[in-house]
Order: C-alpha cells, then structure tokens, then sequence
C-alpha cells in the first residue's frame, strides 16, 4: 500500500540539474484527510522528476475543532517551509474552497489551480446532503455535529465553530485571479454544478485571467472519471510553470 505522511512531499526525486521544481498541494475535502484516495491516486498520477506533491493534514488541531480559517492556516504553515515559491493547487470538495480562497489571499504565491467539485457556499448545501434538513438549528443547539462518517468512523464529530468561522469568510471566493480549471460531475448530489458554473460566469463577467469549467458525466466523488481527471490535472498544471530553483 501506498504510504505518505501528511505535510511531506510525496516522493517524486530531485529535479534534474537546471530544471525547475514544481510544487503542488493537494487540499483534502470535508470529513476528509490526507490519506484518502482521491488524493493518493491523483499524487501517485503526478509523480515524475521535478514534481513535489504535497498533502497537509487540513483538519488541525482535529477534524472536531476544524474551521476554514484553521484550514488555511494548514497551507500557511506548508507555504512558509518553502518561502519565496509558487504553487500550483488541486482542491477537492471543501478542499476547492480552500485552494481558491488561500490564492485569493495569496494571489502572488499560486500559479494555476485545479478544482474539484469545489464546495462553494459549503454550510448552504450541508443539511441537503447529509438528508438533514434542520441539521443547521440542531447544531447550533448542540454546540457540535455527530457526521455518522470521516476521520474518525460513526463517532465523528465537528463543533459549531465550523459554521461561526464561516461566516466570516466568502461563500464563494473571487475566480480569474489565475488560471482555473473546474472538473465538476453534473450529477453531483452533494454540491450542485450550478455552484461552479455560477462562479465560471462572475469570473468571465470580470474578463481577468482564464477560467475553465468541464462539465463531467460523474458525480460528487468523481470516481468513474478518475483516470480523465488525473491527465487533466497533469495537462493543466503544466503550462505556464512558474517555479523556482529547488
């Protein structure tokens, strides 16, 4: 089995002599983490000489305390090991949220991204896909939320703070500050494809650098198209490189 610690690049060799090193992160979904297997497949489909892949553990200090802004802290804490770098992003679900917020933030660190079914407006489709509707009122009423599923199996639980952390944060971050490309199932039950096609359109409306969404006949977990989405992924995150020296 393939094994990686998170926070550590995946083991890919040095660049050869001149070449540049290209950094990528993979940012991990919600009740997700850096061993799961979108994120394995797609840095096992990456590796070659001159690529680091790295996966951060998002969910710190736990997944029961984790907030967006703890989340990103997650990639300030990697960013900072290799200051004065570019990265390129590949975000799953949550983790697209996070891509595109951190090079929000971060425009001059990121050279392009690539989101995956990114869960804008996150806390607006939760009680709808968990098949909860008042799932936002019993929450706040009991100060954390029992998932059934994630990190840590049935007994998985995350604080209310998540959704207060939120609040403070854009339901959908600003797209067009680097080259985008959106791979997003159309039958995603989870976050819908409206979401992604809606935040294509204000990128497109503002005529600043290129975003792409495909459309994909897959749904939330992109599994029946994983081998298309990996030489998308390889495709997209190779041009234009901006790396430096390692």
């Amino acid at each position: 089995p393939i094994r990686f610690h998170f926070s550590r690049p995946w083991p890919m060799g040095a660049a050869a002599p001149g070449r540049a090193l290209t950094r990528i992160a993979y940012l991990h979904g919600f009740a997700s983490g850096p061993t799961s297997a979108k994120g394995t497949l797609l840095a096992s489909a990456l590796a070659e000489p001159g690529v680091s892949v790295h996966i951060p553990d998002l969910n710190t200090p736990s997944f029961r305390k984790l907030t967006f802004s703890r989340a990103l802290s997650g990639m300030d804490a990697l960013a900072a090991q290799h200051k004065g770098e570019k990265w390129n992003l590949i975000g799953s679900s949550m983790g697209g949220w996070l891509a595109a917020r951190w090079a929000e933030l971060h425009p001059s660190a990121v050279n392009r991204m690539v989101l995956l079914c990114p869960a804008f407006d996150l806390l607006a489709h939760l009680p709808r896909a968990l098949g909860r509707p008042g799932l936002l009122t019993d929450w706040e009423r009991a100060g954390s939320l029992q998932l059934g599923y994630g990190p840590e199996g049935a007994s998985t639980v995350i604080d209310w703070s998540f959704a207060l952390d939120a609040c403070d944060h854009p339901r959908s971050p600003t797209l067009g500050l680097h080259p985008t490309l959106l791979l997003h199932g159309v039958h995603d039950d989870v976050i819908p494809i409206e979401s992604s096609r809606a935040a294509v359109a204000a990128a497109s409306a503002r005529h600043l650098e290129q975003v792409v969404l495909e459309e994909l006949d897959d749904d939330h977990a992109l599994l029946s198209t994983s081998s298309h989405i990996a030489e998308r992924c390889r495709e997209w995150l190779s041009h234009g490189q901006n790396a430096v020296p390692p």
